[in-house]
């Protein structure tokens, strides 16, 4: 298991690689500003639910319970986060 600092590092690259892709796609597309914005947004609400998820674990007194909640939070975030990369492919076409 991975420490809290390095868990909100990952949350945070994840999100600062999905805005600098946003940014970028506003760049290139300025017609689709509005659009590229709400996945901004919606990535931003993301990393937020994320933070209150690793700030709060499901029972801090039981190792096994909290491993299964990191590895299970890792994976929602992966997921998550790839949802939003392709929401934003499909705004870019």
């Amino acid at each position: 298991m991975a420490n809290l600092r390095d868990i909100k590092k990952e949350i945070d690259y994840r999100l600062e690689e999905l805005l600098f892709d946003c940014e970028m796609a506003i760049y290139v597309h300025p017609s689709k500003e509005n659009e590229v914005f709400g996945l901004m947004q919606k990535g931003v609400d993301l990393r937020n639910m994320l933070f209150v998820k690793v700030n709060n674990p499901a029972d801090a007194k039981n190792r096994s319970l909290v491993r299964k909640h990191f590895a299970a939070l890792r994976n929602e975030m992966i997921a998550e986060f790839d949802k939003l990369f392709q929401e934003l492919s499909a705004a870019n076409k």
